[in-house]
């Protein structure tokens, strides 16, 4: 069990809602629905009413911020089965990287290679007492978009299990590119943290609002006792 899924909840009932595509950006096609992802009828571009309100406002910093640019939403709402599904993903991908062959793995081959992907992906757990960040509804995965429509360089790509997957991996970068790279991480967490979310301590994109991972990351924060309002969304 990770530290935030001790978190309490107390579920407003707020629906979930898509995320207007008029004021911010989505990646299309969706990277997950690509590789196959079961999602069935539901959106990977769903929110609960109090994200989609917050992102709009973040979107609003941005703009007095940065004319032009926009947020882009790489992903947001996840049922169960797609957590699952893309877990075993980035476990397959991890070991073919390493050129392992899954099923020919050793028990502490498996484990170590589990242990690094868990420091970035969240147990599909179905126990609604521990549900993904994702899949409450209440998390996001975002990136910028200049004032020309393209990506802006963060330094890694979502997703990347890697170092450079961290925060503050650029802060003490000596290079130019490394120095931008932080510049346009700080940019996407100063509009994001005024708008109220908080960011996974191990994902540069990674942002939530009102999960356990929220109240977990507020109450380390500010020392005061914190509650979710969202747990697994239906």
């Amino acid at each position: 069990m990770k530290p935030y899924q001790t978190m309490p909840i107390r579920e407003c009932g707020e629906p979930l809602t898509p995320i207007p595509g008029d004021r911010l950006r989505l990646v299309s096609p969706h990277p997950y629905q690509a590789l196959g992802a079961p999602y069935g009828e539901r959106s990977p571009f769903w929110v609960r009413q109090g994200v989609v309100e917050a992102l709009v406002l973040a979107q609003e910093l941005l703009e007095q911020q940065r004319p032009g640019w926009h947020l882009q939403i790489f992903d947001a709402y996840r049922p169960i089965p797609v957590q699952q599904f893309m877990v075993d993903y980035a476990f397959a991908e991890l070991a073919a990287a390493r050129g392992l062959v899954v099923s020919q793995l050793q028990a502490r081959e498996r484990k170590a290679l589990q242990a690094e992907v868990m420091q970035f992906w969240a147990v599909p757990s179905a126990d609604p007492a521990t549900p993904p960040p994702h899949s409450t509804g209440a998390a996001v995965d975002v990136t910028l978009l200049d004032a020309e429509g393209q990506p802006v360089d963060m330094g890694s790509p979502i997703d990347e299990i890697s170092p450079r997957s961290l925060p503050d991996h650029f802060a003490q970068a000596s290079d130019p590119a490394g120095r931008q790279a932080h510049a346009h991480r700080q940019q996407l967490y100063g509009v994001m943290a005024q708008a109220g979310f908080r960011r996974h301590p191990n994902e540069w994109w990674h942002f939530s609002l009102g999960d356990q991972f929220w109240a977990w990351l507020e109450q380390e924060a500010t020392g005061k006792a914190a509650i979710a309002r969202y747990g697994r969304a239906e």
